[in-house]
């Protein structure tokens, strides 16, 4: 990849077009990755478990797959919600491309792989499952999340996966203490080394306030209080 990163907007690096068969969704399928983008040789470990960890979306609605890649996230998601509209959104263009080839060789028209600024801004989502790129930075992370996780719809729900050693548990308690009143955030599951965490958006007003404390076991969660 030389200077090429998973996150640079336009690779330089070779594309070098690659058939991979991998199961989404619970069916077989084969789908197409290239160079310059994140994981092109396999399912990676932590989508994996962020796939076997997370419920099935709701019947439709608007998703978010951030930092989508080739689009393992988004084609789960469009396979098992096909009424649902999937954006699945990257800087890296040749990712984006993928997504789209993917989409059509799967028969898949409800995905827009698209870039975060096309994204129109009054979409807010029913629910977004995220593979998020770490390492970006922890300043760039942070942004992105503060941008889209408030786009949930209320009594909606976020599913992140991030690796325990890079900082999964610190990142859960810096989601739990900057989101806004009527989040939650918890430690849904673990795996192959892996935080899935699992971020509700509560409805408003809620019939009692939502407070975010941490638990003894290193979760942060809600509690209900009485409102002021």
């Amino acid at each position: 990849m030389g200077s090429d990163h998973y996150f640079t907007g336009s690779p330089s690096s070779a594309e070098n077009l690659r058939r991979l068969r991998v199961t989404l969704a619970g069916r077989d399928v084969e789908v197409v990755t290239a160079g310059g983008v994140f994981s092109p040789d396999r399912l990676d470990a932590g989508t994996a478990v962020l796939l076997a960890n997370t419920p099935s979306p709701p019947a439709g609605g608007d998703f978010l797959d951030l930092g989508c890649g080739w689009g393992p996230i988004s084609l789960s998601l469009a396979l098992d919600a096909p009424h649902a509209t999937v954006w699945a959104v990257d800087v890296n263009e040749r990712a984006l491309d993928l997504v789209r080839r993917n989409a059509e060789i799967l028969g898949l028209d409800n995905v827009n792989a698209v870039r975060p600024e096309d994204v129109p801004a009054g979409v807010a989502f029913r629910t977004i499952r995220s593979n998020p790129p770490i390492r970006v930075g922890k300043n760039e992370l942070h942004g992105m999340l503060e941008t889209w996780i408030p786009r949930l719809e209320e009594r909606s729900d976020a599913w992140l996966v991030v690796q325990r050693n890079l900082g999964s548990d610190s990142l859960q308690r810096w989601l739990g203490s900057t989101l806004p009143r009527g989040f939650s955030v918890q430690r849904a599951a673990t795996g192959r080394g892996y935080r899935v965490l699992k971020v509700r958006r509560h409805g408003t007003p809620p019939t009692a306030a939502i407070d975010i404390v941490s638990a003894d076991d290193g979760d942060v969660q809600a509690s209900a209080t009485s409102p002021e």
